[in-house]
């Protein structure tokens, strides 16, 4: 298989990523969640620390020329970013966002709530909104890198790396700051 096929099923895999992930948005929820669906949240932003310090090893493991380490690290923390996607697809497909600053967990932030998160919830959205943009942006991103990397393209892959590496560590940082700002707001 030519590196044009592997491109375009680069370019599928994130559309159709991209629109399961919208589409969450837009479906209702089930009437009925099972019951492990409230661990979930708590499983992602473990993964996504945990990949938050996988990519920052892989980066030591290359550093140091230890590329067999490297791949290694690199092939755990992709496996766990797509069990990741899983969980968080499986997650909103139940539940649907929590709000930022819904002391009472009643799904309004009024404005005594409002005023008592204050500027915190800019903050928030703003650390959201990258973390969101930037994961979009991400994965055909690392799709690319990881053909480029195991194909031994090895300046190829690092061209792509300059730019796909520092976006893949934010999204993953922010997904846990995100995580430890939203728990105390999560509704169950």
């Amino acid at each position: 298989m030519n590196d044009k096929f592997f491109l375009r099923l680069i370019w599928i895999v994130t559309a159709v990523v991209l629109l399961v992930v919208i589409a969450l948005k837009l479906v209702p929820p089930p009437q009925t969640r099972p019951s492990f669906i409230y661990i979930l949240p708590h499983l992602i932003g473990g993964i996504n620390a945990t990949c938050s310090i996988l990519l920052i090893v892989s980066l030591i493991f290359i550093k140091n020329k230890n590329i067999q380490a490297h791949k290694v690290t690199n092939v755990i923390t992709f496996i766990l970013s797509a069990i990741f996607l899983v969980f968080y697809i499986v997650f909103h497909l139940y539940e649907k966002d929590t709000k930022f600053g819904d002391i009472d967990h009643n799904n309004i932030v009024d404005a005594a709530e409002l005023a008592a998160v204050g500027a915190t919830r800019y903050i928030y959205f703003f650390i959201l909104a990258t973390h969101i943009i930037l994961a979009v942006v991400v994965l055909p991103l690392i799709l690319i890198s990881f053909l480029r990397g195991f194909s031994m393209e090895v300046e190829r892959h690092k061209k792509i790396v300059r730019w796909a590496y520092p976006v893949w560590l934010y999204v993953a940082v922010t997904g846990v700051v995100v995580y430890l700002m939203i728990s105390p707001y999560y509704n169950f």
